[in-house]
C-alpha cells in the first residue's frame, strides 16, 4: 500500500462505522475528523463488550451490518480471527507501529501471520490495598506470595478482615493470576491447532495456594461487581485487590468514603526478589474484513490509540490504561498525584508495571466458552469452597473436551 494510496483514501468523502463500549469516545472521533475532514466515523456505543460480541458475530456471519471498526478484548482476537473476520492490517503499515506499544501488548495483536488489531488499552496487575487497616495489623504490602498468606492471617486476626475476596464468578483475574505466575494455559496456530494446559504445575501452584486461603477462611470468596461486594470494599471487609492497572479510578468511584486509605503496590512474588507481573483486561481496535474501506478504518484505529492528544485522552478522561510508551512516560499521564491513594502517582506506578508484564501469553479462539465452564468447574468449587484443584482439573477436561467437539486438533 503506497503513501499515495493512503493519502488519496483519507482525501475521499467516506463514512465508515465503529462500534465500542468504552465511554465518550466521540472525543477521539472528533480529534479524529477534525485531522480528516473528508471522513464521517459513525460511532455506535454497544455498552458492554458482553452485548457486542453476540451483534457483531451475528452482523459477520449475515453479511451485513457489521462495522468497519469495532473493540474487541484481546482474549477474543483468537476467536474472530478463527472466523476470518479481522483485517490483516500489515499491508495498511502496521507494522511499522510495533516499536510504540509495550512489547508484551504488541505480542497480543501480531504474530507471524499478521497484525489483527491497534492496542487501546491494558490491565497490568498490581495490588491495592489498605494502609490503615495493614497498620493496624502490623504488617507491611507483601512482597511475596508466602508474606500475603501470613499477612492475612495476622489481619483477620487483628483487624476482623479479609486481606482480599477471591470471587468464583471472575475468570479474569484468576488468568491474570496464572500469567504472573508463568502459566502457558491456551496456545493456538491461527488454524485449528490449539494448545490446553489449564491443569499444569504452574496454575496448580496458583490454584493451592488460594485452596489453603479459602480452607483457613483467610480470604472471602464473594462473587465481584455487585452491590455487595461494593460495600466490602468500601467498609473494609476486603483489605485489598489484586487487580489491574483500571482498578485505581473504579476504587475511587466505588469506596469513596475511604479515599486517603488506600496504596498502590506491586503483585506479590512467587520467589523473593522476582519483578513479574500478569495481565487483566485490555481490549483493541480492529478492523473487520468486510469493510470497503480498510484504509480509513485502519488510518482510524491507529490514530486513536497512538496520536499523542487522542491516546492521553483516552488515558486522563476515560481511564483507559495506556498501551503507548510516549502515553506511559508522559508526565501528563505520569506525574498526577491521587489524593485518594495518599498523594501516591499511581499512573507512574502502574507504568512501570506494564514493563514486568510477561510478554508471551495466547488464548484459544472459543474464549466465550473457556470463561463460561469456568463458573461451572473452578468457579463453582471457589464459591462452594470446596475442591479447587479439582475444579481446575474439571475446567481444563471441559475445555479439551470442547476443543475436539469442535473439530480443533489439542496439543
Amino acid at each position: 500500500m503506497s503513501q499515495a494510496d493512503i493519502d488519496k483514501a483519507m482525501d475521499t468523502p467516506t463514512t465508515i462505522t465503529f462500534w465500542a463500549w468504552a465511554p465518550d469516545m466521540q472525543k477521539e472521533v472528533d480529534l479524529f475528523e477534525a485531522k480528516y475532514p473528508k471522513i464521517n466515523v459513525e460511532l455506535v456505543n454497544t455498552s458492554s463488550g458482553t452485548q457486542q460480541y453476540p451483534k457483531l458475530r451475528a452482523a459477520l456471519k449475515a453479511g451485513k451490518g457489521a462495522p468497519d471498526v469495532a473493540q474487541v478484548e484481546y482474549q477474543y482476537i483468537p476467536s474472530f480471527r478463527q472466523t476470518g473476520s479481522l483485517a490483516d492490517l500489515t499491508p495498511y503499515g502496521a507494522a511499522e507501529a510495533k516499536d510504540d506499544f509495550v512489547d508484551w501488548i504488541w505480542n497480543q495483536v501480531a504474530d507471524d501471520k499478521g497484525v489483527w488489531a491497534v492496542p487501546q488499552d491494558s490491565g497490568p496487575l498490581g495490588n491495592l490495598y489498605r494502609s490503615d487497616i495493614f497498620a493496624q495489623a502490623g504488617v507491611s504490602a507483601p512482597e511475596t506470595w508466602a508474606d500475603y498468606a501470613a499477612a492475612a492471617a495476622t489481619i483477620k486476626e487483628k483487624t476482623g478482615s479479609y486481606i482480599a475476596d477471591l470471587p468464583g464468578n471472575d475468570p479474569g483475574q484468576m488468568v491474570g493470576f496464572f500469567w504472573q505466575a508463568g502459566a502457558k494455559p491456551f496456545g493456538y496456530d491461527g488454524d485449528k491447532t490449539v494448545k490446553i494446559d489449564l491443569d499444569s504445575p504452574a496454575t496448580q501452584k496458583v490454584v493451592s495456594f488460594w485452596q489453603d486461603l479459602v480452607k483457613k477462611d483467610l480470604v472471602a470468596t464473594d462473587a465481584d461487581f455487585n452491590d455487595e461486594w461494593y460495600q466490602g470494599l468500601a467498609q473494609g471487609k476486603y483489605a485489598s485487590w489484586q487487580v489491574a492497572a483500571w482498578g485505581p479510578i473504579f476504587l475511587q468511584g466505588t469506596a469513596k468514603n475511604t479515599s486517603g486509605k488506600w496504596t498502590a503496590a506491586k503483585i506479590p512474588q512467587w520467589e523473593a526478589g522476582q519483578d513479574v507481573s500478569g495481565n487483566w483486561g485490555g481490549s483493541t481496535t480492529a478492523v473487520m474484513e468486510s469493510s470497503p474501506n480498510k484504509i480509513a478504518a485502519y488510518e482510524f484505529a491507529k490514530f486513536i490509540n497512538t496520536d499523542s492528544e487522542a491516546a492521553l485522552t483516552l488515558a486522563n478522561e476515560q481511564f483507559l490504561f495506556p498501551t503507548t510508551k510516549a502515553t506511559l512516560s508522559d508526565p501528563k499521564f505520569v506525574d498526577q498525584a491521587s489524593e485518594f491513594y495518599g498523594g501516591q502517582k499511581v499512573n507512574e506506578f502502574f507504568a512501570g508495571v506494564s514493563d514486568t508484564v510477561d510478554k508471551n501469553f495466547q488464548w484459544l479462539p472459543f474464549m466465550d466458552f473457556v470463561y463460561s465452564s469456568y463458573n461451572e468447574t473452578l468457579g463453582k468449587a471457589i464459591s462452594e469452597k470446596g475442591d479447587m484443584t479439582g475444579g481446575l482439573a474439571a475446567w481444563d477436561a471441559a475445555v479439551t473436551d470442547y476443543a475436539k467437539q469442535q473439530g480443533f486438533t489439542v496439543e
